[in-house]
């Protein structure tokens, strides 16, 4: 072990905590945990988290100062799990440690009071905390093989948060969850094994020059380059699906209804970040500036952004709201991403918008569910029409959830507002690029002339051939509809936003009774929970108000990770070509309020007007398409392909056993057991006949024999039936499936002890 002990000290600290939380004790209470043991956990899962939090503020402060730059420190353990283990800490891994371990802190604060009624806390704490050390593990990660080892320990330990009610909707969504995460894991693993053959490195920072040295030109570099590409995209389908990209977003509506909502806050605002930090380390890194991976990413940025938006439009459940507005960011920050492919060097703003919306995105969440997390504390339901008006006159609730449904919304003073405008600068720059190149004339200086001269060459800009699809997909007709889908998805964004605010703080519940219980609870959260929830609010409009002080700031110290250069003239954020993209947004999604949501979503029934759930049953993926192919559909192929198989290969051997491999007609072969249970049988009953007839004559020899042979009494017989008994019971015992895990166990066991020895 090599380098700065430090990172692996950071790293096994979560770990650690979560061991002593089992053995934290303060006496029994009946069948149960005392409440002092449960104070002890509380205090200490707080405390830990805190540390680590305070740690890596620490770090960050010294990135920020611009004492550090690159590759600042670096840990290395060789020989470890095979490949070793590979820890780094430069200006984008501070931040994001910083932001997790805040959020892991905040809600750690806010779970001492949710959790108060939930049983299997302590199971809940030390996952909560495996989970924190393995999400660390991921962002420090500075290989692609360390980065898979943590992404599945992430994967199985936050598993449990799902499952954790243990009720039939809980497990079930949890089996959604493990099967999206087992399933992408497995196709990561085949990527990373294409590109450590291709490439022979897996290093984050040397992927970019591996690139280079390796992708030779003429036919080889082609298939190099097409191998390249399929390994990107394996590694593209597990980190997506991990982070919630369409169409592999199913668990994240069926994971967050169920979950705690601390644990629902974590689910959206970092574990999905986790999946885009290794859509960031392809596309940065791996395949920089390519334009084909480019146009892939923002199709699909697209197509998530827009479907996670309209899904939470049609949501009439508050947490599946979030949801589903967790997808739909998260396709605002692959657009971002892709344009940053399309337009090269000239996408530091599209780049640095994926990061700032990515830190805007984990606060707001952890605001937002932290604030539903309060519904459903003091209520235990999380539809519309049962918590209805539950807001009202609670100002601290409806000031710091008012603040995360702005932010999250785009509008202006708040954090979402310049995210959101550096990516619609991207669009908007490269809409303009294109023109240029189209007219002939360069646009935007030195770096916009290059990268309207590199679009000319692959035949992106003034080509003939506008017939094609990567053609189409860069050309200016998609980059129009791209706007629009953006601004729109902007204004749903808004329009869904509204609905909730409305329904919690505004309107009155249809049962009367009902609200004047809502509108006297005095102490519906203790100071602890208010504390994580205000405290956290409280950062939304700071960021949103220095822009440039903060925001712009947390840009320059990621940069070199994501190869993004600084911008050549200030963000003017809030000038009026900036605030018509927001403004547009904003009213689509006043309109779309008044209109789908007011007049088409609401109904009266009995008198009353409720929210009804209008979105159709038939468009579940999970169930309409997934869980039909991989519980039916598949067995049925693979099962049918064996079957016929099977009576092939018995045809074929019954054929060569009648023809080439007939039966032999030597007279003495054995009709039953071996040559072995043939010479002891036919001993034994030599022995046997010798001492119990020892002066018989030949007849009476004779007769005894062909009595015995009758009446199965040669041991020759009886130790070829037990040969076959046992030869019959030890076949049923290697095709069991129990003896099948029992060798797969054991192997994974010499396995694990060889490396370990190793």
């Amino acid at each position: 072990m090599t380098g700065d002990y430090m990172l692996l000290l950071i790293l096994c600290i979560p770990f650690a905590g979560a061991l002593v939380t089992l053995l934290l004790r303060g006496g029994e209470k009946g069948a149960g945990e005392s409440s002092d043991g449960k104070k002890k956990r509380d205090i200490w899962t707080g405390l830990i988290t805190a540390a680590e939090m305070l740690i890596f503020a620490s770090l960050f402060v010294i990135f920020l100062a611009g004492g550090r730059t690159g590759i600042a420190f670096d840990f290395q353990w060789e020989g470890f799990c095979g490949l070793g283990l590979h820890l780094c800490m430069d200006g984008f891994r501070a931040l994001y440690c910083l932001v997790a371990s805040l959020m892991w802190m905040m809600t750690s604060f806010f779970s001492m009071e949710y959790m108060g009624s939930y049983t299997s806390r302590n199971r809940y704490r030390f996952f909560t905390l495996l989970t924190l050390g393995a999400t660390v593990g991921v962002f420090l990660s500075a290989d692609l093989y360390t980065a898979f080892i943590f992404f599945e320990i992430m994967s199985f330990t936050s598993y449990t948060w799902v499952a954790h009610e243990e009720t039939k909707e809980a497990l079930r969504a949890a089996e959604t969850y493990l099967a999206v995460a087992v399933i992408g894991g497995l196709v990561m693993l085949m990527g990373l094994f294409i590109l450590y053959r291709e490439l022979g490195t897996l290093e984050i920072t040397a992927l970019a020059e591996a690139v280079r040295s390796h992708t030779l030109a003429g036919e080889s570099g082609a298939v190099r380059y097409r191998n390249l590409f399929i390994g990107a995209s394996c590694l593209l389908f597990g980190f997506g699906a991990k982070a919630g990209v369409f169409p592999l977003h199913i668990w994240l509506p069926k994971a967050h209804p169920v979950a705690p909502a601390p644990a629902s806050a974590l689910l959206s605002g970092i574990l999905t970040k986790a999946g885009i930090f290794g859509v960031l380390v392809v596309s940065c890194s791996l395949l920089q500036f390519d334009v084909r991976w480019g146009a892939l990413i923002l199709f699909l940025g697209v197509l998530t952004m827009f479907t996670g938006a309209l899904l939470a439009l049609f949501s009439v459940n508050l947490k599946r709201t979030l949801a589903c507005s967790s997808v739909s960011q998260i396709g605002f920050i692959l657009i971002g991403i892709g344009m940053q492919g399309l337009l090269g060097e000239e996408g530091s703003l599209a780049i640095r918008g994926s990061l700032l919306h990515m830190v805007n995105h984990s606060l707001i969440k952890l605001v937002l569910f932290m604030a539903a997390g309060v519904v459903f504390m003091n209520l235990h339901k999380l539809n519309l029409n049962e918590i209805r008006g539950f807001g009202r006159k609670k100002p601290l609730l409806n000031a710091c959830f008012l603040m995360g449904a702005l932010g999250i919304g785009g509008v202006p003073l708040w954090n979402g507002y310049t995210s959101k405008t550096l990516l619609h600068e991207s669009i908007v720059e490269y809409r303009l690029l294109l023109a240029s190149a189209n007219a002939g004339v360069p646009a935007g200086g030195a770096h916009a002339s290059q990268a309207v001269a590199e679009l000319s060459r692959a035949g992106i800009a003034g080509s003939p051939a506008a017939g094609s699809v990567l053609s189409f997909f860069t050309g200016p007709l998609w980059m129009g509809i791209v706007e629009w889908v953006f601004l729109i998805s902007g204004g749903l964004t808004v329009a869904y936003m509204l609905k909730l605010y409305i329904c919690l703080f505004l309107e009155k519940n249809a049962d009367k009774d009902r609200q004047k219980e809502f509108e006297g609870m005095e102490r519906y959260m203790n100071g602890i929970s208010s504390f994580a929830l205000a405290g956290s609010a409280v950062l939304l409009p700071l960021l949103g108000l220095l822009p440039h002080l903060i925001t712009d700031r947390l840009a320059d110290m990621s940069s070199a990770f994501l190869n993004a250069q600084q911008p050549e003239a200030v963000v003017a954020y809030f000038s009026l070509v900036n605030l018509k993209g927001a403004g547009i947004s904003l009213i689509i999604g006043i309109l779309l309020y008044l209109t789908v949501v007011r007049k088409w979503m609401l109904c009266v029934r009995e008198g009353q007007s409720v929210y009804v759930d209008r979105w159709p049953s038939w468009l579940d993926l999970e169930d309409r398409i997934y869980r039909p192919v991989l519980q039916k559909l598949l067995p049925l192929l693979f099962g049918s392909i064996c079957r016929i198989a099977d009576r092939l290969v018995d045809s074929l051997v019954v054929l060569l056993r009648k023809t080439i491999y007939r039966d032999s007609k030597i007279p003495h072969e054995l009709k039953e057991g071996t040559a072995l249970t043939h010479i002891v049988g036919s001993v034994l009953d030599g022995v046997t006949d010798y001492f119990n007839h020892p002066d018989a004559t030949e007849e009476e020899l004779a007769e005894e024999e062909y009595i015995r042979q009758h009446m199965d009494g040669k041991y020759e017989h009886k130790l070829a039936m037990v040969h076959d008994d046992l030869q019959e019971n030890g076949t049923i015992i290697r095709r069991s499936l129990s003896f099948g895990l029992f060798l797969a166990c054991f192997g994974l066991l010499l396995t694990l002890l060889y490396m370990l020895i190793d």
